[in-house]
């Protein structure tokens, strides 16, 4: 089995500062690594990548034969991998028997949430190389000091979360820049634990912009306190406690702390649930799964729910 991350958020969360973070700390851990960038629009990369989707398409030439602008070009760049799969597969199955990967996909939201070309990409190559990923799910955090801007970001976490169907780490980057940004309303825990969104609403009728809209926005996030499902973990990139706090949490939702553990289901669910504070040396090479995703069903009622707070009543606002 091979491990890896699926490195996903909106533009200027930090993906390609992450991946060039996180592939140094993981060699520096004893970890062979490659990053496969997707991203046909990141064409000034700080690592070296192992696969780079330029070698199959570049947006510039898409935008230019097709008359598309920069979000058009990525959905028909993300449609031309999808057809060309087997050339992404090509690339990786050097890659496979001793790396752990991490891919650098575009920073549309769209590609995430409303097309499910990137999500067949995925899909396609966990069932043909028996991958074992976690999709880590980059959100800045100064979002955090507008109330309006953070609930869109959980929107935008659950409907990905879903989506996509993968074991799912919402992280805040950046987070060493937070106080530069302002006040926040409320302790950082409420943020990263997605507490009691009530308190968010009194904060948004405080904003003379965002009053009008309080209806809208209770409707919004009894949502998401509906599904429960949305936290977020912390992330300074240049930290390394901060990294390594990081890499052990996907370790757990991926799998890759299971391996070279002989032993009963007990003690796998006694190591699944204990601290994170395990130790690499003892288990530097783990070769298991422990599958974590959302189901079908879950998203097909999240949209539902959606749809019915976004339907056209004027109420709301």
């Amino acid at each position: 089995m091979v491990f890896g991350q699926v490195v996903i958020g909106p533009p200027g969360s930090g993906k390609t500062t992450y991946c060039n973070g996180m592939s140094q700390f993981l060699k520096l851990i004893g970890r062979k690594v490659a990053v496969i960038n997707l991203d046909p629009a990141n064409d000034a990369l700080p690592y070296e990548c192992a696969v780079n989707i330029e070698d199959l398409i570049k947006l510039n030439d898409v935008m230019m034969e097709h008359s598309l602008g920069p979000n058009g070009g990525l959905v028909y760049c993300m449609d031309y991998l999808e057809k060309n799969v087997d050339w992404l597969q090509a690339k990786l199955e050097p890659l496979l028997k001793d790396h752990y990967l991490l891919f650098d996909f575009p920073g549309q939201v769209e590609l995430f949430f409303l097309h499910s070309n990137a999500k067949s990409v995925i899909m396609k190559l966990i069932k043909k190389l028996n991958l074992r990923l976690t999709a880590v799910h980059l959100v800045d955090s100064h979002l955090c000091n507008d109330p309006g801007k953070y609930v869109s970001a959980l929107l935008l976490s659950l409907s990905t979360m879903l989506h996509l169907e993968l074991p799912h780490i919402n992280v805040l980057s950046k987070i060493d820049l937070i106080e530069s940004y302002g006040k926040l309303g409320f302790n950082l825990d409420f943020y990263t634990d997605v507490q009691d969104l009530s308190y968010l609403q009194n904060l948004l009728a405080q904003d003379r912009y965002s009053s009008k809209y309080r209806k809208l926005t209770k409707e919004l996030c009894d949502v998401i306190d509906d599904f429960g499902l949305v936290n977020f973990t912390t992330l300074d990139i240049q930290d390394k406690e901060s990294v390594g706090n990081l890499v052990k949490l996907i370790d757990k939702t991926n799998g890759y702390i299971f391996a070279g553990i002989e032993a009963s289901a007990v003690e796998f669910s006694k190591i699944a649930v204990g601290p994170l504070d395990w130790d690499y040396y003892r288990y530097p090479f783990i070769i298991s799964y422990l599958k974590c995703s959302a189901h079908n069903c879950l998203y097909f009622q999240f949209s539902q729910e959606l749809h019915h707070v976004l339907s056209f009543d004027r109420t709301l606002c």
